[in-house]
């Protein structure tokens, strides 16, 4: 685990090259290095352990009691591109096929949703992270995930906009701010509308910068090497616990 982590804290964005740079650069402090197909073996093995790790910091770490204000959104982590999404097979349990309207593509891998909380001029503070197959609705997952939450005043994007949600919300103290939406005929907004619109979207810029330093650190958006479920979650909070170890 020590290995794997340092390793995408190193830049090195797949086990092969993890591999390569400690048996290149590190070896005489790791004498027992296995192969590389047994060290492959070893971090899908520990899939749940880099998961549990992960869990682990977050709490240890914790959010700031004083704070009620979070950040909620998902990204796209990758396992196969539009032209391969149809015919993909890899980590089958996990992953289906979605679309990204960020980026105007259909892909094949699995939705990072992120509950963070706001921080004055710095990224959001993970609260909570949840991984689904790519087709799920963002709503649909966050009306289970966060049911539980409470005295919270969370900024998400228009998809998150339910009037029933926010008044199931709003009996455990939490609110949810979105941009406004266009009703029925309507073609533009009004002058508060836009305003509003435009002050929830600077506040949500945070949770989209956060994802983008997170794939720029460790490349978690393309995970097109994994080939199993358990290599798919290693992948995944192997990257975040490594973040959360050498950059927090």
């Amino acid at each position: 685990m020590a290995i794997y982590l340092f390793g995408i804290a190193e830049g090195k964005c797949t086990v092969r090259a993890v591999y390569d740079f400690i048996k290149d650069y590190w070896a005489g402090w790791f004498p027992s290095l296995p192969s590389y197909q047994n060290f492959n073996r070893r971090i899908n093995f520990l899939a749940p352990a880099f998961r549990l790790f992960y869990s682990l910091l977050i709490h240890e770490r914790g959010v700031h009691a004083d704070i009620r204000s979070f950040l909620l959104d998902s990204m796209p982590i990758m396992v196969a591109n539009s032209k391969r999404a149809k015919n993909a097979k890899s980590a089958p349990e996990m992953c289906d096929k979605g679309y990204c309207s960020s980026k105007n593509t259909y892909y094949y891998g699995v939705k990072l949703h992120t509950l963070g909380q706001k921080q004055h001029e710095k990224l959001p503070l993970v609260f909570s992270v949840n991984v689904t197959p790519a087709s799920e609705n963002d709503i649909t997952v966050a009306k289970e995930w966060l049911d539980d939450v409470h005295d919270m005043d969370i900024f998400a994007d228009k998809m998150y906009a339910s009037k029933p949600w926010s008044n199931a919300l709003a009996e455990r103290n939490v609110r949810v701010f979105t941009p406004v939406k266009l009703k029925k005929g309507q073609k533009v907004l009004g002058a508060t509308e836009k305003a509003y619109s435009a002050a929830v979207s600077r506040a949500r810029q945070a949770i989209e910068s956060f994802f983008n330093w997170i794939n720029q650190k460790t490349g978690i958006q393309n995970a097109s090497k994994v080939r199993s479920d358990d290599g798919l979650l290693a992948f995944i909070f192997a990257r975040l616990a490594s973040l959360a170890v050498f950059y927090s």
